[in-house]
């Protein structure tokens, strides 16, 4: 699966949320600056031919929707952290969030007790 840039994973978290949208409701969704709806509909057309979201059609305008669910995506992309910046290893990456102060006792306690849970 390819990295979305920067205003193609903007576009993408407005279409996980609104499920379904015109382009117009996705700039709204937007942060700002707003981009012009021409260059919205550019990036969502690029989203479309690399297979992360479809349309529907209704007479001359689109409404579109994601293909690629965030869960789906989130995966691929922190897995892709995990191999390329923590050498394969999950737990590298939480030493380097506990190390940075990202991660408190607390939220450690709970990935621990998901782990017990899961065996």
């Amino acid at each position: 699966m390819q990295k979305l840039a920067k205003r193609e994973e903007q576009i993408m978290h407005s279409l996980w949320k609104l499920e379904k949208a015109f382009i117009k409701e996705i700039i709204e969704e937007l942060p700002d600056p707003k981009p012009h709806y021409n260059t919205t509909a550019t990036i969502v057309k690029i989203l479309e031919e690399k297979g992360f979201i479809s349309h529907v059609k209704y007479g001359n305008t689109f409404q579109y929707y994601p293909l690629i669910t965030k869960e789906v995506y989130q995966k691929e992309i922190v897995g892709e952290v995990v191999n390329n910046y923590f050498d394969s290893s999950p737990l590298a990456l939480v030493k380097f969030f506990a190390k940075e102060e990202k991660i408190n006792t607390q939220e450690l306690e709970e990935i621990i007790q998901l782990i017990k849970n899961k065996k």
